[in-house]
C-alpha cells in the first residue's frame, strides 16, 4: 500500500510576503526623504525589497541590507535591471563600501535589534555610513495594545494571499505587553491546492522603545535630531512614528 507525499508546505520567503508586502502606508514618506537626499540610499532590513525596488522603480540607487541572504536573493530575482545592488549583514555590525545621503530602517526594524545595546551599534554603523549631512530615518510602532484570542471574535483582518495555486492566511491572534518588549503571536494557515492544511504558530517580540529614547541614544552617538514624522494607521496595521536623524 502506498500514500501520496504531503505537499511541500510553504518557507519563509512566502510568509515574509505575505506579511509584510502588501504594506504600502509608509511608502510615500520614503519616496519624499530620497528625492529629498539626491543621493544613495540605503534600506536596512529589506527583506524581499517592498521599499529598495518602490525607490529604485523611481530612479534612486539603492543598497538593500538584510541579514537573510534567501530574501535577498528573491530580491535580486525581482529588480532586474533597476539601480538595486544587497549585502548581506547584520544591521548592528556592517561595513559597505560607500557612504549614502539617506539610511532607512522601516518596519520596526529598530525594535528587533536586542535592545539598547543592539540600537546603540546599529546608530553607529548607520553613521559611519552616512555622508556628511546624511540623514537616518527609522519607523518605531505606536502603542501597541495586548488583546487575545478568546473565540469570541474581534480580532484583527489576517493577511491573505495566493501563490502557486496555495493560499496563505497570517492572523495575529495576540498580543503580551511586557516590560521591556511587545511579543506578537500570529496563527500561520497555509491550504495546498488538494485542500490539505498545514497550521503554524510565530512569535515576533518588539522591543519596547519610545522616540524620545531613541533619540536620546541618537544624540549620544552624534545625530542631530530632526523633527519626527508620522505614517498614519490603516485598517490592517499600526501606525508609525518615525524618528529623523541628521549625521554631523
Amino acid at each position: 500500500m502506498t500514500g501520496h507525499a504531503p505537499p511541500q508546505a510553504p518557507d519563509e520567503l512566502v510568509w515574509h510576503d505575505v506579511e509584510c508586502g502588501a504594506y504600502t502606508a509608509d511608502l510615500p514618506l520614503w519616496r519624499e526623504l530620497a528625492a529629498a537626499a539626491d543621493g544613495p540610499v540605503l534600506d536596512v532590513g529589506a527583506g524581499s525589497g517592498r521599499v529598495s525596488l518602490d525607490l529604485a522603480r523611481r530612479g534612486h540607487a539603492v543598497t538593500a541590507l538584510d541579514s537573510d541572504a534567501a530574501l535577498l536573493e528573491r530580491l535580486r530575482m525581482r529588480a532586474g535591471d533597476l539601480p538595486v545592488r544587497t549585502a548581506t549583514a547584520d544591521a548592528r555590525a556592517f561595513r559597505l563600501s560607500r557612504r549614502f545621503a539617506l539610511c532607512l530602517a522601516p518596519m520596526q526594524t529598530v525594535q528587533v535589534l536586542g535592545g539598547a545595546e543592539g540600537r546603540a551599534a546599529f546608530l553607529r554603523c548607520a553613521r559611519e555610513h552616512l555622508e556628511p549631512g546624511g540623514l537616518l530615518a527609522a519607523a518605531l510602532a505606536e502603542v501597541v495594545e495586548a488583546f487575545a484570542d478568546t473565540g469570541e471574535g474581534g480580532l484583527p483582518l489576517p493577511d491573505i494571499a495566493e501563490h502557486e495555486g496555495w493560499v496563505y492566511s497570517s492572523q495575529p491572534v495576540a498580543v503580551r505587553v511586557e516590560p521591556d518588549c511587545a511579543v506578537i503571536q500570529r496563527r500561520r494557515e497555509a491550504v495546498a491546492p488538494d485542500g490539505r492544511r498545514t497550521v503554524a504558530d510565530d512569535v515576533v517580540r518588539l522591543d519596547a522603545v519610545t522616540p524620545l529614547e531613541l533619540e536620546a541614544q541618537a544624540h549620544g552617538e552624534g545625530f542631530e535630531i530632526l523633527p519626527s514624522r508620522e505614517i498614519a494607521a490603516t485598517d490592517d496595521h499600526v501606525g508609525s512614528r518615525v524618528v529623523v536623524l541628521r549625521a554631523a
